[in-house]
């Protein structure tokens, strides 16, 4: 069984000027239960295991997510649920809360395991009406198996699907804090306030628009 711990100060920052962040929403997990009117459940199995071929069924039950000592805990478990024989569970803000610009950070605790992928990202809110890739996404964190390494990508559409990144060395069985910073001209990636890949997409430069949008 493995379980990500997340203290999703999941914090949303907005930029007054070079040096200085203003706070404008965040999540400390400081209830009894996740707040709903920030999070939506999503559950199942997806489009094509939500368009990677994933193996587990999301739900919503307290065994795959709950709260506990301020601390948003989703596991991952091996058992049989719903046509599939893994179960764990993903939130999202779709539909209640929606950024554009600034700094997004959230303090994460990961597993490490063969199969596990581990992600805090974000969609465009207009994905319904454009798709992906075109709607964009900005991959703040992934982690994939037994790595000691962290991903930052950004996708979008360029005549045809297109994926930058970078990675970075770090123990992710540690509390690590993962952010980006993102602007009209550039979205930089950090681990703990070290930056280790940028993106330029000033004037929408080979195609970015949709970052800026």
């Amino acid at each position: 069984m493995n379980k990500i711990l997340i203290v999703i100060l999941l914090t949303i920052y907005y930029q007054i000027n070079a040096q200085t962040w203003k706070l404008i929403w965040s999540d400390e997990f400081d209830s009894q239960s996740i707040n709903t009117s920030n999070w939506t459940f999503e559950t199942g199995t997806g489009t094509n295991g939500w368009g990677n071929n994933e193996l587990q069924y999301y739900t919503s039950r307290t065994e795959n997510v709950t709260i506990e000592n301020g601390m948003l805990v989703i596991t991952a478990r091996q058992e049989s649920h719903g046509g599939k024989n893994y179960t764990s569970a993903r939130i999202k803000t779709q539909g209640k809360k929606s950024f554009r610009f600034g700094k997004i950070e959230a303090r994460m605790k990961l597993p490490i395991g063969q199969g596990s992928w581990p992600a805090f990202w974000m969609l465009g809110d207009n994905i319904t009406f454009v798709g992906w890739p075109k709607c964009g996404e900005i991959d703040i964190m992934e982690h994939v198996n037994n790595e000691n390494k962290v991903y930052g990508t950004l996708h979008w559409d360029n005549n045809g699907h297109v994926s930058k990144g970078g990675s970075t060395f770090c123990d992710v069985t540690q509390f690590h804090i993962y952010s980006i910073e993102w602007n009209e001209s550039i979205i930089q990636f950090f681990v703990d306030g070290q930056l280790y890949y940028y993106q330029s997409i000033a004037n929408g430069i080979n195609s970015t628009d949709e970052f800026q949008n």
